[in-house]
């Protein structure tokens, strides 16, 4: 049992031993079903706060011949598995964290040598390896080992891409870095001595003119998790369990950490704030701190073309399309809005649909990240429309027609030069944006454009609050009693069938030919 080699199980027990710990062993089931294979190259990417390393931590315990880990795994899912104890402590791994290497790493030291080093003293120790080699290669070490004594290692690298992160410029390192990898996962002597190859990190495999540096790894990222899917966060099922044994409203748990999906399951939450909120007994922000807004603002602020419009699209609630495939997982050569949204998806701060190509900003958690990100920005114009959009829900409710249309106007205005003014999509964005702290109220429910020139939306309000539900309906050249008409000619207030209470109709004109008093406004009350 050592540092690197053949670890114990303490890191993972500490896991299963916290207050919430949520099932995902039934993983190593597909990683017993690759070991040996052409597929036991597996890399899975997530954003941090994801449970990447305790799952790394899940993989050294219960392959790793340093420990024994059956009374561990034995009331969790692989336990149910018929290859359980085939594999358990099997094997030699080893298990290396790369953040944590670069901080335990001598100033000066290059850290593919340093690593090295690391592990080659502990197999030393275990395999009496000669010290008369000059040249350190922990390939040719394991290839020796494998020779002779026939052992395949385990080999498990989390944060894997710590080193293009926060090496960015430094081609030296990154040279050496993926020269290593290549020696320990591709060639004839790397197939003899790797069983089973378990990377983690944020970012995947760096691609190298479309190819792929080891492009031998099956890689699991969040635009295609593949069998890995409801491994990569907690599943609605999970989320709606924790919400019932902590007391917890499950809808307000969707608005604040859902938002990621794939093909196979819709619904992915965030375990780290979930976990937290459980522990915590209330819904906030638990990933957005200070570097986390610096993160998100210097990608979104990168003068690409269209990029700072799709951002504001994304803040109105709205989706995106996105080429996720032209990126090639490289932050030195970010060449246009398509490879930052796609880095954006990968970090954890847009979900992505798989289906239509497009992004869109998650949940709540997220929305104030972006948010926060905005503020110390030269966007003055979306800056100033989501403070005053407090204002504007506070008109509409007391039914101030002409504040209404006034901080429409506004809104409308501050983004003219960004989107284009008398774009239907536009305007829909511009009410949107003009709402925008509305989600902390209301369920808000889009209806599409069904005609030149108007959109609508109707706002639920939530359990907890005592405002009236809301029907907006902008239109333009025509009149705000026509948006008023409208409502009642759909009756779109079906849409609220199963609310009962108060209703505001509110109808908003905008007539680009009428001079200075472009939007004007009418408010109806009902009962429902």
């Amino acid at each position: 049992m050592g540092q690197y080699l053949n670890p114990d199980n303490l890191g993972f027990a500490s896991a299963v031993n916290s207050q919430i710990y949520v099932d995902k062993t039934g993983m190593l089931d597909y990683l017993n079903q690759v070991i040996g294979t052409e597929q036991r190259y597996v890399c899975v990417s997530r954003p941090r706060r994801f449970g990447k390393s305790i799952a790394a931590r899940m993989a050294a315990a219960y392959y790793s011949r340093g420990c024994r880990s059956e009374a561990l795994f034995s009331k969790y899912e692989i336990a149910k598995s018929r290859d359980f104890k085939k594999n358990l402590n099997q094997y030699p791994v080893i298990h290396l964290d790369i953040a944590e290497l670069k901080v335990t790493m001598p100033k000066g030291e290059d850290l593919a040598v340093y690593l090295q080093k690391c592990v080659i003293e502990e197999l030393r120790k275990e395999y009496s390896l000669s010290d008369k080699r000059d040249e350190i290669s922990l390939p040719l070490a394991l290839a020796e080992i494998n020779e002779r004594t026939k052992d395949r290692f385990i080999i498990i690298i989390d944060e894997w891409d710590a080193v293009f992160r926060e090496d960015l410029h430094n081609q030296k390192v990154q040279d050496a870095y993926i020269d290593l990898l290549r020696g320990l996962f591709k060639g004839e002597k790397s197939h003899r001595f790797t069983a089973l190859a378990y990377l983690t990190g944020i970012l995947p495999i760096k691609r190298y003119n479309s190819e792929s540096a080891l492009n031998n790894f099956r890689e699991h990222t969040m635009i295609s998790p593949k069998r890995l899917a409801k491994y990569a966060g907690f599943t609605e099922d999970e989320v709606r369990s924790l919400c019932r044994q902590y007391d917890m409203n499950f809808s307000e748990a969707q608005r604040w950490y859902d938002g990621y999906g794939f093909r196979s399951i819709k619904h992915i939450y965030c375990p780290n704030s979930v976990a937290n909120a459980m522990f915590d007994g209330e819904f906030n922000s638990y990933w957005t701190g200070t570097v986390a807004y610096e993160s998100l603002k210097s990608y979104i602020t990168l003068d690409k073309d269209g990029l700072k419009e799709d951002v504001i699209r994304l803040l109105a609630g709205e989706r995106c399309k996105v080429n996720a495939e032209k990126f090639e997982n490289d932050l030195t050569r970010i060449g246009s809005r398509d490879d930052v949204l796609t880095i954006l998806i990968h970090l954890g701060y847009l979900g992505y649909d798989a289906d239509r190509s497009e992004v869109h900003i998650p949940n709540e958690e997220v929305r104030k990240a972006f948010a926060g990100a905005i503020e110390d920005t030269d966007w003055t114009p979306v800056i100033h429309a989501l403070k005053a959009s407090d204002r504007l829900l506070k008109a509409t409710w007391e039914c101030e027609e002409e504040a209404v249309a006034a901080g429409i106007e506004e809104a409308h205005m501050e983004f003219s030069s960004i989107l284009k003014y008398n774009d239907e999509n536009s305007l829909r964005c511009v009410l949107r944006l003009g709402y925008y702290n509305a989600i902390n109220e209301y369920t808000i429910i889009d209806e599409m454009p069904s005609g030149k020139g108007f959109a609508d939306i109707a706002f639920l309000p939530r359990p907890f609050s005592d405002k009236p539900a809301l029907l907006i309906e902008l239109k333009y050249d025509q009149s705000a009693e026509g948006a008023i008409a409208q409502i009642k000619r759909k009756r779109y207030s079906r849409k609220l069938e199963a609310y009962k209470g108060r209703l505001l109709l509110v109808g908003i004109n905008y007539d680009k030919d009428s001079g200075d008093k472009a939007h004007t406004c009418v408010i109806e009350k009902m009962e429902l």
